[in-house]
C-alpha cells in the first residue's frame, strides 16, 4: 500500500460522511475501495471524526479524520461514488481518482440566483400547500425567503457557523411577517412568517440521524438528531423574536384549510425541485424526485381527503411509498438516500405545528397564571401533532429501505462495472 492509496482512502470517507451519505454506505464504500486497492480498512465513525484502522503487510495503523456530517452535497456524494466505482472495476488508477476527488472537494455551492429563486418558489408553494389564499400572500412568501436565502449566502461567507444562518434566515422571516400583519395583509394562519422558515428545517439530517439510531449506532445518531434539533431550536428563536419585534404572536391550533389536488401537487412538486436545489441535486436528476414526490402528495391527499384517515396516516402511506421506490433509485443513482427521500416528502413536515407550539409555550411563559387552559391546550396539541408525523415520516421512510437492504444485500455493494448514475463532473 503506498501513501497515495491510503490518501485516496480517507478523502473518499471525508467526502462521503460530510456531504450526507448515510453512515452504512460511508463504511462500505470505504472498504470496498480499500479491498480494491489491496489492502483493508475498517470505519468507525463519530461525530466529528472519522478514525480508519488500515491493515496491510506492514500491519495496522490508525487515522484520524476530522468531519463533521453537517452538510448535504448530493453532487460531491455522486461523483465521489462514481470515482471508486471506477477503481473498483479497475477503469482508474489511484493516482488518477485521488486527483478526481480533489477536484470533487472543490465543487463550488449552486448559484446564489438559483438558490434564491428556488427557495423563493418552495416557500411559496408551501404557502398554497398549508392554504395560503390570496395571491399577495404567496408573493410575500416568495420575497422574503428569496431574501432569506441571500442573507444565508452572505452570512456563509463571513461565519461557519452551522447555527447562524437559519436564525437570521428565521429572525428576518419573523420581522417580514410582523410588518406584514401590522399593515393587515397577512390572514390568522401567519404562513407570511411560517413559510419561509419551513425551508429552513434540516430534514436529511434528522433522517440519517433515525438510520444511525435504527442501525445502533447511538452516540453517532444522537449526535445526528441533536444537531438538527438545535437548528429547529434555532429557527424558532429566530421567527418567535423577529415576531415579537412587531408585537406579533403566533396562533395555537390554527384552522386547516382544504387545497385543490391539482394545486397541491403541483406546490408539492415545487417544493421538491426547491429542495433538490438546496441539496445540489444536478438538473438532469431532478424530476425523478420531483414526479415521486407528487405521486406521493396526491396518494396523501386522497388518504385523507377522501378515504377520511388522519393526518399521521396520510403521511405514513406517503412515506412508506417514497422509502420503497427511492431506495433502489438512489442506489442506481449513487446519491443519498436521506437527501432524495427527505427532498421527496419535505411539503409534508410538520414545521407549522412545530412553530405553532412553540409560540404557544412563549405565551404560556409571559402570560403565567392569567394563561387560559385553551392556549395550554393548544400548544400541547400541535407539538403532538407535530410528534406524530415526524414518527410517522421517519418510520415509513425507513422502514422499507432497511428491509430492501437486509433481503436485497447487493443493494449496499458498489457497482461491479465501474458504470453508475453517478457522474464525474459538475452538473448543477
Amino acid at each position: 500500500m503506498t501513501s497515495g492509496d491510503r490518501a485516496l482512502t480517507l478523502i473518499s470517507a471525508r467526502l462521503l460522511f460530510a456531504n450526507g451519505q448515510t453512515t452504512e454506505r460511508t463504511v462500505s464504500a470505504v472498504e470496498q475501495l480499500a479491498d480494491a486497492l489491496g489492502f483493508r480498512a475498517t470505519v468507525f465513525p463519530h461525530w466529528g471524526e472519522l478514525t480508519v484502522r488500515i491493515d496491510d503487510d506492514t500491519g495496522s495503523r490508525y487515522e484520524i479524520i476530522a468531519v463533521e456530517p453537517v452538510g448535504v452535497d448530493m453532487s460531491k456524494v455522486a461523483a465521489t461514488v462514481s470515482v471508486i466505482d471506477k477503481v473498483c472495476a479497475g477503469r482508474m488508477d489511484a493516482e488518477a481518482a485521488r486527483s478526481a476527488l480533489e477536484a470533487v472537494t472543490r465543487f463550488p455551492p449552486v448559484s446564489v440566483a438559483r438558490f434564491a429563486l428556488l427557495a423563493a418558489a418552495g416557500a411559496a408553494a408551501l404557502g398554497v400547500i398549508f392554504g395560503a389564499a390570496h395571491l399577495l400572500s404567496v408573493v410575500l412568501i416568495a420575497l422574503s425567503a428569496g431574501a432569506g436565502a441571500c442573507l444565508r449566502r452572505w452570512l456563509a461567507g463571513i461565519s461557519r457557523n452551522p447555527f447562524v444562518q437559519p436564525f437570521c434566515a428565521a429572525l428576518l422571516a419573523g420581522v417580514v411577517g410582523a410588518i406584514v400583519v401590522r399593515l393587515q395583509l397577512s390572514s390568522v394562519l401567519r404562513l407570511v412568517a411560517v413559510c419561509p422558515c419551513m425551508v429552513l428545517v434540516p430534514g436529511p439530517h434528522f433522517l440519517n440521524g433515525a438510520i444511525d439510531l435504527a442501525r445502533a449506532r447511538l452516540a453517532l445518531g444522537a449526535s445526528r438528531i441533536i444537531f438538527p434539533g438545535l437548528i429547529t431550536l434555532m429557527i424558532c428563536t429566530g421567527l418567535l423574536l423577529g415576531l415579537s419585534l412587531g408585537g406579533v404572536t403566533l396562533p395555537v391550533s390554527g384552522p386547516s384549510l382544504p387545497v385543490p389536488l391539482g394545486y397541491d401537487v403541483i406546490a408539492a412538486g415545487v417544493v421538491v425541485a426547491a429542495y433538490g436545489t438546496f441539496f445540489a441535486m444536478p438538473w438532469r436528476m431532478l424530476p425523478i424526485p420531483i414526479l415521486v414526490g407528487m405521486l406521493a402528495h396526491a396518494s396523501r391527499w386522497a388518504i385523507i381527503s377522501v378515504a377520511g384517515a388522519n393526518v399521521e396516516t396520510g403521511a405514513l402511506v406517503a412515506c412508506l411509498m417514497v422509502g420503497t421506490i427511492m431506495t433502489p433509485i438512489a442506489d442506481r443513482l449513487r446519491l443519498p438516500f436521506a437527501g432524495l427521500a427527505f427532498a421527496s416528502v419535505v411539503s409534508l413536515i410538520p414545521g407549522v405545528f412545530l412553530f405553532r407550539m412553540a409560540g404557544g409555550f412563549v405565551a404560556l411563559i409571559a402570560l403565567g397564571g392569567k394563561a387560559s387552559p385553551d392556549l395550554l391546550v393548544g400548544a400541547i396539541a400541535d407539538g403532538t401533532m407535530a410528534i406524530l408525523i415526524i414518527l410517522a415520516m421517519t418510520f415509513g421512510l425507513i422502514l422499507p429501505k432497511m428491509c430492501i437492504e437486509h433481503f436485497y444485500p447487493g443493494f449496499a455493494k458498489l457497482n461491479p462495472r465501474g458504470s453508475s448514475g453517478g457522474f464525474s463532473e459538475r452538473n448543477v
